[in-house]
């Protein structure tokens, strides 16, 4: 679906993409006030995730479209959010050594994320990509895609899916609990519903029975899981070390 403007057209999806980056460059520019060394961070969280969700896309299904007609402009616009994630995630952890802070970063993400993906996953139901598999024209979800067939809704389960967990998770947020551990939260989370809703979604398997963005899943779920108990087990030695009396002290 097109939008006209001026003398051409511009994407929706390219509008609601360029939307969500100003969002999240206004939240990091606030965030930026009080640490100034967070607006590196947001950039690099930005360069990793486009670069690991072109990666990934060229894993998963980019080499498939090699020879095809148009298949060059295939891979210039071919992304993947499994792969933006992780991406996104090595990009903070490494700008994080780059300019030398030592905090956790990851709860700042954990609300802006999932609603970045949810106006995303608005953009691919307008623009008819990111489909899910065939279905019976009769079930009451089924969607009719541009060529007239009828499909999984993937986009909008993905969109229900990110909202709601930011619904779950804003009550914590608010609450300041779970500091540090709810990206990783959201990582496993979105992994596993990824993993599964693969099965209904029209990508190509490369490994068995799984596409290559289930394989990407897998990793977030691994990820997400490995980092969060190392986080645990930080925090542990932490309040242990809180805990003990000064050398010095009489009693």
């Amino acid at each position: 679906m097109n939008w006209a403007q001026g003398g051409g057209q511009v994407s929706a999806y390219g509008w609601i993409t360029l939307l969500g980056l100003l969002i999240g460059g206004w939240l990091w520019s606030r965030r930026w006030k009080q640490r100034p060394d967070s607006f590196a961070i947001f950039i690099g969280a930005v360069c990793g995730a486009y670069l690991g969700a072109k990666l990934l896309f060229l894993l998963a299904e980019g080499w498939l479209y090699v020879g095809d007609e148009g298949w060059i402009m295939q891979w210039l616009t071919g992304k993947t959010i499994v792969g933006a994630l992780l991406g996104g995630y090595g990009g903070v952890e490494l700008t994080k050594k780059l300019v030398g802070h030592t905090e956790p970063t990851g709860d700042w993400f954990a609300v802006g994320v999932p609603l970045s993906i949810a106006m995303g996953r608005i953009g691919c139901l307008r623009y008819g990509c990111c489909l899910g598999d065939p279905c019976d024209p009769e079930a009451w979800y089924a969607l009719t895609d541009g060529q007239g067939i009828d499909r999984w809704p993937a986009s909008p389960a993905e969109l229900v899916f990110n909202l709601l967990f930011v619904v779950a998770i804003l009550p914590i947020v608010l609450r300041k609990a779970g500091r540090g551990q709810l990206f990783h939260l959201y990582l496993v989370s979105y992994g596993l519903f990824r993993f599964f809703h693969e099965f209904q979604r029209a990508t190509p398997e490369i490994l068995g029975p799984l596409s290559g963005y289930q394989l990407g899943a897998i990793a977030l779920i691994v990820l997400g899981g490995w980092r969060g108990w190392q986080r645990m087990q930080e925090n542990c030695v932490s309040h242990s070390g809180e805990d003990q009396p000064p050398a010095n002290a009489t009693g």
